[in-house]
């Protein structure tokens, strides 16, 4: 076992980690090779997290679930820049993320994050999808476990016919807000992930984009906040599929059915995430970083 003092500390989300990320070509590396790496986070930063919490309109003092993300992208962004990662970074698409949570972690005390890298078989159409899952702990004992899926190589068009998408659910209304045209430069300010298609129209089309389009766990933090604060209780597990773009500007609508617990969020008339989550049972909106 190594001594976790040793491992190599966790990047930040950087100007020049995105540089990298930008440039980065496709290695001749085998997919199927296997791919894992473990870092460490001195601690939790509080005040940034109070500044999440702030803005994606969180009540109790927890950790939110969705803010374990953002430690997460910068251990699955530094896994995806080693030279055994076989895929170019550009053009990769977001579109699973599942999120669980663990024990709440104490302040002031290190976390090491341990990641591996699953690639699944090429799909009839050539589509590739990568897996990426970490996993946090402190003292060896689970903080939160993050599962995020990218379509790396996208496939063919044509293929016949899609097969029909399954009803929807008939699900309650429960929140909507408004997306600010600032939106994105301000969560790519909380986050670290200044990409282009998130800032300016000019940038979003200098991506091939017609518009900015929001950060998916932007969308996606600002649901785990509604739907604690419609259930009274933080959430220890929350899934979202990420079906469609939410443009700057847009109005964002959730629904969701707080007892069999699945959601969707609507916007532009489409549904543009959708997932299921489960509220911890043993918590009430409170409880404070562990002190132990």
């Amino acid at each position: 076992m190594h001594d976790p003092a040793s491992l190599p500390r966790l990047p930040p989300l950087s100007a020049g980690t995105l540089l990298r990320a930008l440039f980065k070509c496709p290695s001749t590396a085998d997919a199927r090779a296997p791919l894992a790496t473990r870092f460490l986070l001195s601690s939790l930063d509080a005040g940034h997290v109070a500044r999440y919490r702030a803005a994606l309109g969180f009540g109790g003092t927890h950790v939110p679930l969705t803010y374990y993300y953002l430690l997460a992208q910068r251990a699955h962004l530094a896994t995806m820049l080693d030279a055994a990662f076989p895929f170019r970074l550009v053009g990769a698409i977001h579109v699973d993320n599942l999120l669980r949570a663990g024990a709440q972690p104490a302040t002031g005390r290190s976390l090491v994050l341990a990641s591996t890298v699953g690639i699944a078989p090429p799909a009839a159409n050539g589509a590739v999808q990568a897996s990426l899952d970490t996993e946090a702990s402190q003292d060896g004992q689970l903080v939160f476990a993050c599962r995020s899926t990218y379509l790396v190589v996208r496939g063919r068009r044509g293929g016949g016919p899609r097969p029909p998408a399954a009803p929807a659910p008939d699900l309650a209304p429960l929140a909507s807000w408004q997306l600010a045209n600032a939106s994105g430069r301000a969560y790519a300010a909380l986050s670290g992930d200044w990409n282009p298609i998130h800032l300016w129209p000019w940038s979003a089309r200098l991506m091939g984009l017609r518009a900015p389009i929001t950060h998916g766990m932007h969308t996606l933090g600002r649901t785990c906040a509604e739907l604690e604060r419609a259930g009274g209780r933080p959430l220890r597990l929350l899934d979202g599929r990420f079906r469609a773009p939410v443009e700057l500007g847009a109005a964002v609508r959730l629904a969701a059915d707080l007892a069999q617990g699945c959601y969707t969020v609507e916007a532009a008339g489409r549904a543009a995430v959708e997932g299921r989550f489960d509220f911890d049972a043993a918590q009430v909106m409170q409880g404070a970083y562990s002190r132990s």
